[in-house]
């Protein structure tokens, strides 16, 4: 754990609202997995923030979604989903075209079999 992560998290009095960053240090999770949250509505940032000014969530709010165990499955099927499409959308398009240096399964590159 990096001390600026456990420093947040032995404070004494937490603070009232959090960065992504600390939100994600709260739920034990990556940081790119809070906006995956956010555009799935399993977390609301405080405010009507723009979509690229600096969001920041509640702490209280943040404790108690850590303890539900339905809004963590849910929390871990979207991050699950939203992961899988990724994944699939990028092998979907590796393979459709080979580079002059990249080689097929026979381990030929393009140049050779041409």
């Amino acid at each position: 754990m990096d001390q600026e992560r456990e420093k947040f998290l032995n404070l004494r009095e937490k603070p009232a609202r959090v960065t992504v960053e600390e939100a994600a240090w709260i739920l034990r999770c990556a940081a790119h997995d809070i906006p995956i949250l956010v555009s799935n509505g399993l977390l609301k940032p405080l405010g009507h923030p723009a979509d690229n000014a600096t969001k920041f969530f509640a702490y209280d709010t943040l404790q108690e979604l850590k303890h539900d165990i339905k809004w963590l499955a849910r929390f871990t099927d979207a991050v699950s989903e939203h992961w899988k499409f990724k994944n699939a959308r990028k092998s979907e398009n590796t393979g459709r075209f080979s580079t002059p240096g990249e080689s097929d399964r026979s381990g030929k590159s393009a140049m050779q079999r041409a």
